[in-house]
């Protein structure tokens, strides 16, 4: 496996964190206002390897969307040995503030900016099911933290469950059973970013609307989050920017499905390049073939577009 001097950094940072909590993969902020960071690695399957594409994601910090993303044609339930993955370790900032939470459904990463630290936080995560959304444009706060949180199901709940033929319990009691996992942040009277106990689902609609991460991760944002902290949530599949050399990137993500019919579809979703990302990628000095073929792609990586 290469890996740059960058991408060395970056994995060092990483394993520094780990070591004073559960884990984090940690990226330096770039200079001058720039938004490109990190760096891809690769990783070989190895020989008579029986493990599934979310053992590569768990282990690398990724969700299974961007290992998919990243490596289309890969089987997700048993890569070939010998196959070449790509860890799309490299990434745009959101076009946000570099402040508390910030949680991009399109992606499905959840970014932490500590205070005072000139360093960003990068967490992959699962998200609500089609018709049981994640908000995607909601700035709120961490209101309270739990650890050891019970889950009670709301009525709704049980008439889905019912339907199935299945029962849940009136509350589920705190355990590692429970789907809210050993730790839970609340943003709000209907939703929280919590654990799971079912690690498959970090980097799938899975969830009722709540944002799951594995357990390691959640721990690290239990310990290390302020109860107060800013938390915003976006819907933004589209990324783009330029570098303080003048470089311009693009990233594109699947959209969301915003609905059964695109759900279904085996079309791709049309995609916009519209305001500041637009401005970027149309800019004259833009090789436009190039633009295309990203958003053919969708490859969840920054692409140098000029």
């Amino acid at each position: 496996m290469k890996m740059s001097i960058r991408a060395i950094f970056t994995m060092v940072l990483a394993v520094a964190a780990y070591s004073q909590a559960a884990s984090a993969v940690v990226y330096p902020l770039p200079a001058n206002n720039g938004r490109l960071i990190g760096e891809n690695i690769t990783v070989t399957v190895p020989e008579n390897s029986k493990l599934p594409l979310e053992s590569y994601a768990a282990q690398f910090q990724m969700g299974l969307s961007n290992m998919l993303e990243a490596n289309p044609g890969v089987d997700p339930f048993l890569p070939t040995p010998g196959t070449v993955l790509t860890v799309p370790q490299q990434l745009i900032l959101p076009d946000t503030p570099h402040e508390g939470i910030v949680i991009n459904s399109a992606e499905m990463r959840l970014y932490y900016y500590p205070k005072g630290s000139n360093t960003v936080v990068v967490l992959p995560i699962g998200i609500g099911e089609l018709g049981k959304d994640t908000p995607m444009n909601w700035v709120t706060t961490i209101q309270r933290k739990k650890a050891g949180p019970t889950w009670t199901p709301t009525a709704k709940m049980h008439e889905e469950y019912a339907a199935r033929g299945e029962s849940l319990p009136a509350v589920f009691p705190a355990g590692p059973d429970n789907p809210m996992g050993l730790y839970a942040l609340y943003v709000g009277r209907l939703y929280a970013v919590h654990g799971t106990n079912a690690n498959f689902g970090i980097g799938l609609r899975v969830s009722h609307g709540c944002v799951r991460l594995r357990d390691g991760d959640i721990k690290w944002l239990y310990d290390n989050v302020p109860q107060g902290t800013r938390v915003q949530f976006i819907n933004e599949p589209l990324k783009a920017t330029v570098e303080p050399d003048g470089k311009r990137y693009l990233e594109v993500h699947n959209p969301l499905s915003a609905n059964q019919q695109e759900f279904d579809s085996q079309e791709p979703i049309p995609v916009s390049l519209t305001g500041k990302v637009g401005a970027i990628a149309m800019d004259p000095s833009v090789n436009q073939t190039v633009v295309q073929r990203v958003i053919e792609l969708r490859s969840g990586m920054p692409t140098l577009v000029n």
